[in-house]
């Protein structure tokens, strides 16, 4: 097959391919308008060109929507319940895994020169309280077909 008949075949396919849409007859509203400025008067020169034409765009109209009407549809959704507080020796551990790092970070970070007993009691703390954690972890699901998922 030659190239100039392969060509009027994919030509023969594009026009003949589903049906042709119809277009209005208004020519579409143009967006620009040139503004004729007009010759621009200098200081002391007398008139001067103005340069290139300035355009006034003509944006369209947006249609009107009925905002106070979707305010009143609109969700709202009732309030989060508190977030539980641990307590008693769970906030404890909570603390050491928390805060011990965060003490010596700052230490670190200040220049701080802790004694030898509180860096290892800091290290203790974040330690103790990891593994009581983990301790207290639930050792099997909820319900066997439990995938975590909540609504």
């Amino acid at each position: 097959m030659k190239r100039d008949d392969e060509d009027d075949a994919w030509r023969s396919i594009v026009e003949n391919y589903g049906d042709r849409p119809t277009l209005d007859e208004d020519p579409p509203p143009t967006l620009a308008t040139p503004v004729d400025a007009g010759p621009v008067e200098g200081p002391d020169t007398g008139p001067v060109d103005a340069g290139p034409p300035t355009y006034h765009v003509d944006l369209p109209e947006e249609p009107e929507s009925d905002l106070g009407r979707a305010d009143e549809e609109r969700f709202v959704p009732p309030p989060p319940p508190p977030l539980p507080r641990p307590r008693g020796v769970r906030a404890a551990a909570w603390a050491g895994v928390f805060g011990a790092p965060a003490v010596l970070l700052l230490c670190l970070v200040l220049a701080v020169d802790l004694p030898q007993f509180v860096g290892y009691l800091l290290v203790g703390a974040f330690v103790g309280g990891f593994l009581y954690l983990v301790l207290q972890m639930p050792r099997g699901p909820r319900d066997p077909w439990d995938d975590g998922a909540q609504l």
